[in-house]
């Protein structure tokens, strides 16, 4: 690769063809790390999907180690989620061996910083129903958290980026407030806009939120050793643990 990004470049792939959580990944970095995307194209949201997803995962993975990216991120949290938490680990040590770059999932982002920030007890939530939640609760779980809910909105995974960000926090709120005694609450996805309520989230209900976005910031920042705060999304990114 034609040395462009002088802190470093993060490789990314992207589930979806969906704008939105990339143009908010590439504004929250600190200047000097590069951004290099290739793209997949779910369409259906389903545990089935996420199942049949990991060979054309690995096939990203490959095309952008060979481009010689400093990491690697494949974004999309349940597509490594439904191979267990220990199977995922066992997944991305393989690529590392096989490819000679170092690769960090989204869950593994949001589980480092949910130990970065003390968090014993989560609740989730998500624009899923049913077996993914299910897949998620089970994966925190065997991370070592106390799931106290995973609150999902029934809606068609097509339409989730239409949702207004007061729905997502209304729905937030609401199951917070369902399940108290949360030391954090984690949101499920990038599909959603709303990285815009994570302040105000964190202020009103005084519980660290984890954002994808926010989640993959800090971890890119820490496995290239950069460490720039940033203000205005939530206390990960603020605090940089």
């Amino acid at each position: 690769m034609v040395f462009t990004s002088w802190r470093g470049v993060v490789g990314v792939v992207k589930p979806t063809h969906r704008p939105g959580s990339l143009e908010e990944f590439i504004r929250l970095l600190p200047e000097g790390i590069g951004v290099l995307p290739v793209y997949l194209n779910f369409k259906r949201g389903t545990v089935d999907e996420f199942r049949a997803a990991l060979d054309a995962v690995e096939e990203k993975v490959a095309e952008l180690a060979s481009e010689g990216v400093d990491l690697i991120h494949p974004e999309g949290a349940p597509p490594f989620m439904v191979h267990g938490y220990q199977g995922e680990e066992k997944i991305i040590r393989d690529w590392e061996r096989k490819y000679k770059v170092a690769i960090v999932t989204a869950a593994q982002t949001q589980v480092d910083a949910l130990h970065a920030l003390n968090v014993k007890k989560i609740l989730g939530v998500t624009y899923f129903v049913g077996a993914v939640n299910d897949i998620t609760t089970s994966y925190f779980h065997d991370a070592g958290f106390d799931v106290l809910g995973m609150e999902g909105m029934s809606v068609p995974f097509e339409d989730v980026g239409r949702l207004a960000s007061q729905e997502i926090y209304a729905h937030t709120r609401q199951a917070f407030l369902k399940h108290p005694g949360a030391d954090a609450i984690y949101m499920l996805g990038t599909g959603w806009r709303c990285l815009d309520t994570n302040r105000l989230l964190e202020d009103d209900l005084q519980v660290p939120v984890i954002h994808p976005v926010p989640a993959r910031v800090w971890a890119v920042q820490k496995r290239l050793h950069v460490r720039q705060p940033v203000h205005g999304f939530g206390r990960l990114l603020l605090e940089m643990p």
